[in-house]
């Protein structure tokens, strides 16, 4: 959430940040409230977006799932540099089984904008998906946010 005097948009105001902030509140209401199972890859996407596509350094996250896919949890798990942020398998998988999650779905942000996978991600989301499916967590999704459209890896036949 936003702290302080920092703003999510260089040009904005207080008072935007504020009415950012509300949004965020409900559609952390509307789509990620535990109860309801994800209907639209398109919610989970927007509310991706808005979480963390401003943040000035990468963000790694996960939206923790039960077997309906229902909503347990979002977390931020890592936060990184500029241009990279190292991801622990071990931290991951941690966090499903204290979630007793079924299904995962990653995403980071790229502050450059750019959402294209670098191979670095592509790998990682292979390795995750491979450690996870060892214990019967499946990974539903990565996404990519940055300007313009996130980058689905599922829609990219890349899971």
């Amino acid at each position: 959430m936003i702290s302080g005097n920092a703003s999510l948009n260089p040009v904005g105001t207080p008072d935007d940040d504020q009415i950012i902030e509300q949004a965020l509140v409900i559609l952390e209401q509307r789509v990620f409230t535990r109860g309801p199972s994800l209907q639209s890859p398109e919610d989970v996407r927007n509310f991706l977006q808005l979480k963390i596509a401003a943040q000035p350094h990468e963000v790694f996250g996960a939206v923790f799932l039960d077997s309906k896919h229902q909503v347990l949890a979002y977390e931020p798990l890592f936060q990184g540099t500029i241009d990279s942020a190292s991801v622990y398998p071990r931290v991951v998988l941690k966090r499903c089984l204290d979630h007793n999650a079924a299904a995962l779905v990653l995403c980071h942000n790229h502050p450059s904008g750019c959402t294209e996978p670098s191979t670095a991600d592509e790998t990682l989301t292979q390795r995750l998906k491979e450690i996870l499916g060892q214990v019967d967590i499946r990974l539903l999704d990565h996404f990519i946010i940055g300007k313009g459209d996130p980058y689905s890896f599922a829609e990219h036949g890349l899971i």
